[in-house]
């Protein structure tokens, strides 16, 4: 049993924001791949079932993630290392996406919070970028306005790769998915 967790924040004032395309892959991902079971909530977390694969998005609010993924994986006794955290990530540039297999959350607050409740950084993680050049806004305000209409041209195909990704996850190590789509992504579109 493996687990991916969505990272955003729940409510309608934050639909297609920035910070919610965790939210938004783990959407596409239910769409393309057919997931069509309801949802369990499980520890403040929305869980659906596909096979041996479970796909949560924390209604804990972004900040506090980590609560809701620790409760998961202890229901489900799944190890940290089987859970694949997806978040934005201001460090990548837009439409980029990277694999990491563990380290640190970087400036990240909701990636903070999964690795201080589960006490460990072994945690493999999938960021998507969506720094842009253009930016004029601090860093919480930017995170928290949507994407431009030609930004989504970008992220779009950044959030299908991801479902790529997770789908490989599924079935794979985190190394060779590593190898897989890192190399394969090694400059955004443009």
């Amino acid at each position: 049993m493996k687990a991916v967790f969505g990272l955003g924040n729940p409510g309608l004032t934050y639909v297609l924001t920035r910070h919610n395309v965790g939210f938004e892959t783990i959407d596409l991902y239910r769409k393309l791949f057919r997931v069509r079971r309801k949802a369990r909530i499980q520890h403040s977390a929305l869980v659906y079932r596909q096979k041996e694969l479970l796909l949560c998005k924390p209604m804990t609010f972004m900040n506090d993630s980590g609560r809701s993924v620790r409760g998961v994986l202890a229901q489900h006794g799944i190890a940290a290392g089987d859970a694949l955290i997806v978040y934005d990530d201001l460090d990548l540039p837009l439409g980029r996406i990277k694999i990491l297999s563990s380290g640190g959350p970087g400036s990240h607050k909701g990636m903070k919070s999964v690795l201080e409740a589960l006490g460990t950084e072994e945690v493999p993680r999938l960021r998507i970028g969506i720094e842009a050049e253009t930016r004029n806004q601090t860093g919480r305000d930017f995170v928290l306005d949507r994407f431009t209409p030609e930004e989504w041209t970008r992220v779009v195909p950044a959030i299908e790769r991801a479902t790529e990704a997770i789908s490989r996850f599924a079935r794979e190590e985190i190394q060779a998915v590593m190898t897989r789509f890192n190399r394969r992504d090694e400059a955004p579109a443009e």
